[in-house]
């Protein structure tokens, strides 16, 4: 089922315009999913050009494999893009890639396909994992965690302001029974929620927390930004989609961290030519337009930002 369900590329055109400088050029999609965004970059590429695809889902590499076998300009990569200098250097392209697009979170396809565990909306094994063959899934965290872990999570990563209810509600289900559905644990959270947000399912920051926390989400994205400068060649662009905040303040942090250069004492004579400045931002943070967003609702959150190396 989940190789079928239809995904839409967010901000597509937008991406790949900032990305592709360059047709001959190396370029990484660090987040594969369905492949609407590599498609259209060896679209854009010449027959010299080449795209490095990774994704930790093997549903994804296996799509990735079958849907681009022919194109030898092409290969995917099982993986986080945590290990994105890792995974250039066995490439021997470190320094020389031309653009990298990370596009954040949790794909239509895993959203929509209920023995995945990301859904509030259809039941399923509460798994969450995009790697289901490493890591603890969500059952098993809940199943062990104390309160002041999962109030932790809830409110640092779903943004959730009744985390502490929502966490004591969670221990007293499962000292009745083990939460394994997904099912059960949106009715758990959904039933401490005292403040339903309008348009929005109460347990959806829950989720979002608990799903960020068991693929270590932020972790993985502060890693590969660690490493950009690293794999990217000077000119060669970082653009990165975020869905929320969490994501999009760090991403924001770290390119102004990179326009400003490196911290010096306050009150020392420093001339423009002493600061060393390693990227420069690209334009103002893209959003998708009203008829995008019309078309593919989850759109509605992203949030674009592109960042070009300098040094």
């Amino acid at each position: 089922m989940s190789a079928q369900v239809e995904h839409t590329t967010v901000l597509l055109d937008e991406a790949v315009s900032a990305l592709v400088t360059d047709p001959d050029g190396f370029y990484v999609d660090g987040t594969f999913g369905r492949g609407g965004h590599a498609t259209r970059i060896l679209a854009a590429l010449s027959a010299r050009g080449r795209l490095m695809g990774i994704d930790k889902d093997p549903v994804a590499c296996k799509v990735a494999s079958e849907k681009f076998a022919q194109d030898k300009r092409f290969q995917i990569v099982r993986g986080s893009f945590a290990q994105l200098a890792e995974m250039v250097s066995v490439q021997h392209r470190l320094g020389e890639v031309q653009g990298v697009l990370l596009d954040l979170g949790v794909s239509s396809p895993q959203l929509d396909d209920a023995s995945r565990g990301f859904s509030f909306l259809r039941d399923g094994p509460l798994d969450m994992r995009m790697d289901p063959e490493s890591g603890i899934s969500a059952a098993d965290w809940l199943a062990t965690a104390e309160e002041q872990e999962i109030t932790r999570v809830l409110r640092d990563y779903g943004e959730e302001r009744f985390a502490r209810r929502m966490a004591r509600a969670i221990i007293a289900a499962r000292n009745e029974q083990p939460i394994t559905r997904t099912a059960r644990l949106a009715s758990i959270v959904a039933e401490a929620n005292p403040s339903w947000e309008k348009g929005k399912h109460p347990a959806t920051r829950a989720f979002q927390g608990i799903r960020i926390f068991i693929n270590r989400e932020l972790e993985d994205l502060e890693l590969a930004l660690a490493s950009i400068l690293d794999v990217l060649a000077v000119g060669g662009r970082l653009v990165v989609i975020s869905f929320h905040s969490l994501e999009d303040r760090i991403v924001k942090r770290f390119i102004r961290e990179k326009e400003r250069g490196k911290p010096l004492p306050k009150g020392l004579p420093i001339m423009e030519k002493d600061i060393v400045r390693r990227m420069r931002s690209v334009g103002k943070a893209s959003k998708p337009g009203s008829a995008e967003v019309a078309a593919n609702l989850r759109s509605r959150s992203a949030v674009m930002r592109v960042a070009e190396k300098l040094s």
